[in-house]
């Protein structure tokens, strides 16, 4: 299992918006922000073609897939939402269980009249990407999931065991208040703990993601993505009981961190599973190695 085992697992995580030397999403990509099931997703959409769907996760936005974007959209409607509560979307009283966010990545789509999509999902983006195409398997066609566990899954328990994720527990008011003002800190601890070279995630990335991050309300949205994950748990087991997902899904984990666990985690959700790491590579596996990130995403979809 790498550097991290089972830890990496169930590490949860970050997004990009773009200053310095993040890259920005090519210059075709359009912005809109979408009323949906009672929150306002900010969306990014660019290139033609059949639809793929990329998810962030916890400590990032949209912004992270900026690279991979712009070699899809070569062939592809690119569609690269900020999940509820985080980057540029609203930030509604409730509504983080991953049941719900799967609710709005397909309102999304209905608005912009989208039917199939391929799914490319990374961390919390992952659970939510799962929610989806649960509720929704007509609607996938492919799944790559990426370095990150689902709540009630196969391991799940074991993972939760690991002190090094007391961050799943950490919520509340005053969790907040300790947070407040010291966002970066605590932003960087899952940068340099969960990469197998922290220098990799950059200070550019870094000092985006914090300002974002700092928002108002925006800590709060990101707790409360960790808080609902006993409702996921019981979510998930639910979609387990009802059926196995049946489309293509290609389970990636980086190297150093969740690895060829990542398909065992999916094999108890899915029947039709690859699994492929992503060398010299931790949790964050488009800043620390996008070259092999975007090869194999681009593979397994075409």
């Amino acid at each position: 299992m790498g550097k991290f085992g089972a830890v990496a697992l169930a590490v949860v995580f970050l997004s990009s918006s773009a200053p310095a030397a993040i890259q920005t999403f090519p210059t075709e990509f359009k912005t809109e922000t979408i009323a949906t099931n009672g929150a306002r997703i900010y969306v990014r959409i660019g290139g033609a073609g059949p639809a793929v769907v990329l998810l962030h996760g916890f400590g990032e936005t949209g912004d992270m897939w900026a690279p991979l974007a712009a070699r899809l959209s070569r062939d592809h409607t690119v569609i690269v939402p900020d999940l509820r509560g985080l980057g540029l979307s609203s930030r509604p009283a409730g509504g983080y269980d991953k049941k719900t966010q799967g609710e709005d990545v397909a309102g999304l789509l209905d608005a912009l009249k989208v039917d199939k999509v391929d799914l490319v999902t990374h961390d919390i983006g992952n659970m939510v990407g799962y929610a989806f195409a649960a509720e929704h398997p007509e609607r996938v066609k492919k799944f790559v999931i990426i370095d990150a566990p689902l709540p009630g899954i196969g391991p799940w328990d074991d993972i939760i065991r690991s002190h090094a994720l007391w961050h799943f527990s950490f919520y509340g008011p005053d969790a907040e208040r300790l947070v407040k003002g010291r966002e970066r800190i605590y932003l960087d601890r899952f940068w340099n703990e969960f990469s197998a070279d922290p220098k990799k995630f950059d200070e550019a990335s870094r000092a985006h993601y914090a300002k974002l991050y700092a928002q108002p309300g925006a800590m709060h949205a990101g707790f409360e993505q960790f808080k609902a994950f006993d409702q996921d748990a019981t979510d998930n087991k639910a979609f387990v009981a009802k059926g196995m997902l049946t489309m293509p899904v290609l389970a990636v984990g980086g190297e150093k961190s969740f690895g060829p666990m990542m398909a065992t985690v999916m094999r108890a959700a899915a029947t039709n599973v690859q699994g492929a790491v992503v060398p010299n590579s931790g949790h964050w596996v488009m800043e620390e190695n996008p070259a092999a990130t975007i090869k194999l995403v681009e593979d397994f979809l075409r």
